[in-house]
């Protein structure tokens, strides 16, 4: 972000990206998507989801700054949004210290604000996350009908694996991959996560199509999000690792 234009208004693409500004800035935000429900009772414009934005009601907010995400967006939104004239900065998070590096950069290089506290908590509570005993062997669905599971090359795989829990498709070449149940189920798991967004798994949707399987629930805004969550992810997620032993 160019140190010309002071940054007052921003509207944001991506929901962990809301709630980062949200709790360090809240003033700042002009927009944010319908899936951004965090912080609850955000009073900011809405002008649709991450991937159907209204592009046209988004620059007529006249914001100072958009902030996205490469997987979440679209190429064609953000090309919409520079051809308005707003500046767009596009992160991209497939690691946890991507996430880290990124908030910064959308925090204080693209906003202009001072490093938040909540950051350095987040950091500090990955800094001694270590895995114990051999690594638990999952299948991570994200979708159903059709079947969709963690690839390559992902946030929430990272953080799996921090956590000792390798997923079975991670050297897949593409990061998320459609895949039959009947593979899923023949591949060797001992374990099946089942976040509850994008799709949300349950205990009555889900578990069911791995009989047999421990399924561990977890929540899919610690799971994927970067953000103010991530000081709790460490434990949100071990916890219900541990209770799908």
């Amino acid at each position: 972000m160019s140190p010309r234009t002071p940054v007052r208004r921003v509207v944001s693409l991506v929901p962990s990206l809301t709630e980062a500004v949200a709790a360090t800035e809240p003033e700042l935000l002009a927009g944010a998507t319908d899936w951004c429900t965090h912080p609850p009772g955000l009073a900011v414009e809405r002008y649709g989801g991450t991937k159907n934005p209204d592009t046209a009601r988004i620059a007529a907010l006249a914001p100072d700054l958009v902030i996205a995400n490469e997987e979440e967006n679209r190429p064609s939104d953000l090309a919409a949004l520079r051809a308005a004239g707003l500046e767009v900065l596009v992160t991209e998070v497939r690691t946890l210290e991507q996430a880290f590096s990124e908030l910064e950069r959308v925090l204080v290089r693209g906003c202009g604000l001072v490093r938040p506290g909540w950051l350095d908590a987040a950091e500090a509570a990955w800094a001694d996350v270590r895995a114990t005993g051999p690594a638990r062997r999952a299948v991570v669905p994200v979708w159903r009908r059709p079947w969709m599971v963690l690839g390559r090359d992902t946030f929430a795989g990272d953080v799996l694996a921090r956590l000792g829990v390798k997923h079975l498709y991670s050297a897949h070449p593409e990061r998320y991959p459609r895949v039959p149940i009947q593979e899923l189920t023949a591949r060797g798991a001992d374990l099946v996560v089942l976040p509850d967004e994008p799709y949300r798994f349950t205990a009555d949707d889900g578990p069911e199509a791995f009989p047999g399987f421990p399924a561990a629930l977890v929540s899919g805004r610690h799971l994927t999000w970067y953000g103010p969550s991530l000081a709790e992810a460490p434990a949100v997620l071990t916890d219900a690792l541990s209770a799908a032993r």
